[in-house]
């Protein structure tokens, strides 16, 4: 049985090591993670950038990916500590994001300003004890190449957004997006898909839209 193996098996031993890596009741590891372990254990591709202000809630035990050409602005919360979270080549994620694994986007990606993508749920069904208590969920998240999302769009669990897509602003994305589409409002539904018989953005009937 290996080290990672052992530290699983043992409840005892895993909360210990739990709170060697992240303080008690948070989800920000300690200074030592950030510092001594964190630069040796996760890729960054070449000429890629995280701003000074960007929260970086890291562990090493979900990986941690940012491509060649790739930055994370400011004031952005990347958290990696239920699912792991792997940025393509030539992405930017904007100001204000909050990415919180698992979460998988491709290159050529660009979000906005304030976009949530959250592949994580707190399990709620028993009543008689707090949300807190009862565990989470996750589900990926994925973004497929050359998409676009506008600022302040919500993207839940489970969700896969195809290629060559455009997330209208303030959209609330909570079913797949086929490639090539335009989809808008909350719950997002597609107005717009790329023909590539008549090489045109085509509108989608609002009928067709739901359906989608």
């Amino acid at each position: 049985m290996g080290f990672k193996e052992n530290i699983k098996s043992s409840t005892r031993l895993k909360k210990l090591v739990h709170w060697m890596l992240v303080p008690k009741g948070q989800a920000r590891p300690r200074l030592w993670v950030k510092w001594l372990v964190n630069p040796f254990y996760h890729k960054l591709g070449k000429n890629a950038s995280i701003r000074r202000r960007t929260r970086m809630d890291v562990l090493p035990w979900n990986n941690f990916e940012l491509g060649t050409n790739s930055t994370i602005e400011d004031f952005t919360t990347i958290n990696n500590g239920v699912g792991a979270v792997v940025i393509g080549r030539n992405t930017r994620i904007g100001l204000g994001n909050t990415l919180i694994g698992p979460v998988t986007i491709a290159n050529d990606v660009r979000l906005a300003q304030n976009v949530v993508l959250s592949g994580l749920n707190h399990n709620y069904e028993d009543v008689t004890r707090p949300i807190h208590t009862q565990g989470v969920s996750t589900a990926m998240i994925t973004v497929e190449e050359a998409t676009w999302i506008g600022a302040n769009v919500t993207v839940v669990a489970g969700v896969t957004i195809g290629k060559h897509c455009i997330v209208a602003g303030g959209s609330v994305v909570t079913k797949d997006v086929p490639s090539y589409s335009v989809v808008v409002g909350n719950p997002a539904r597609v107005v717009k898909q790329y023909n590539f018989s008549s090489d045109s953005w085509e509108k989608v009937q609002k009928r067709e839209a739901v359906l989608l």
